[in-house]
């Protein structure tokens, strides 16, 4: 896949939405420098390209109460392609599995899981995570503070 090329307005619509994803394009016309029919241009050359590939609204975890956060590093009996397509479609329908990475190294995968309490937490992995075949090892960690959060590249 070729990376997608950018140039420094494209950078600079980009940095705004990541600070403001509902700013309007009157607004972000005039904080890029760009009159609007170009800016739309540009905005909509970035989505169709897949570089903005959608907006959202930020969740405070806490204030939704949901304040544990654990991480789960899973590791497989076997990694063929059929197993950890089978053990990532399944960890997929989990609701409390915000987010789901393929590793490197003795981890298969780490799970980044945000539930409402201790014994929910428990509960997860009794009745969903470790009921699923093929698993080697589990090994969870709790965070006690998120300190960066970015949702954002370093543009």
């Amino acid at each position: 896949m070729v990376p997608f090329t950018t140039d420094q307005v494209d950078r600079e619509i980009i940095r705004a939405l990541q600070e403001d994803g509902r700013m309007s394009l009157v607004q972000l016309s005039e904080r890029i420098g760009l009159s609007a029919t170009p800016c739309k241009r540009r905005l909509a050359r970035l989505e169709e390209s897949g570089l903005i590939s959608g907006y959202s609204a930020r969740i405070d975890r806490k204030t939704a109460g949901f304040p544990i956060t654990a991480f789960v590093s899973v590791e497989l009996e076997r990694q063929d392609a059929e197993k950890v397509a089978d053990f990532q479609r399944q960890v997929a329908l989990f609701d409390e599995v915000v987010t789901g990475t393929l590793m490197t190294g003795a981890q298969d995968f780490l799970l980044e899981v945000a539930v409402e309490s201790l014994e929910e937490f428990e509960t997860f992995l009794q009745t969903k995570l470790m009921r699923l075949p093929g698993l080697r090892v589990v090994r969870s960690r709790f965070a006690l503070r998120r300190f960066i959060s970015r949702a954002r590249i370093p543009y």
